[in-house]
């Protein structure tokens, strides 16, 4: 979840994630496939938490926020490049909120996985408990 955040594109994405899954010892697949939470579709709305969470942490240090570029798939490299000059435009509050979203999402994420896999251990662990007692005589 952290390297979804980070700045670039996808295989600049993959390329980190990859890196921490192996620092990590954790799944790699997964960890490069985490990423694609990032997309032209979600990366507005992501920014814009960021810069709002970065506007509580570093008030008054804030540009006046403006809306992100129109995405427009005829012109995908002018909007790539429009959407890094409005990223920018942003500074500090955008660059700290990016840093605590994907600080945060890392923990949520790994919060999660790790009570889904207990939850899968627990119900793994009562259908054996289950079998074994029907399989008992009385």
């Amino acid at each position: 979840m952290f390297a979804g955040l980070v700045p670039g594109s996808n295989p600049v994405q993959f390329a980190v994630a990859a890196m921490l899954a192996v620092a990590f010892r954790v799944n790699l697949p997964v960890a490069v496939a985490v990423t694609l939470y990032t997309n032209p579709l979600t990366i507005g709305p992501i920014y814009v938490i960021a810069y709002w969470i970065g506007t509580l942490l570093v008030p008054g240090d804030s540009a006046p926020f403006s809306h992100p570029p129109e995405f427009d798939w005829s012109n995908l490299g002018v909007w790539l490049r429009a959407s890094f000059e409005w990223a920018l435009s942003l500074g500090k509050p955008l660059a700290l909120g990016l840093v605590v979203l994907a600080v945060g999402l890392a923990i949520v994420g790994y919060a999660v996985v790790q009570l889904a896999w207990r939850a899968h251990v627990v119900l793994a662990w009562r259908r054996r408990k289950a079998r074994r007692a029907v399989g008992k005589p009385r």
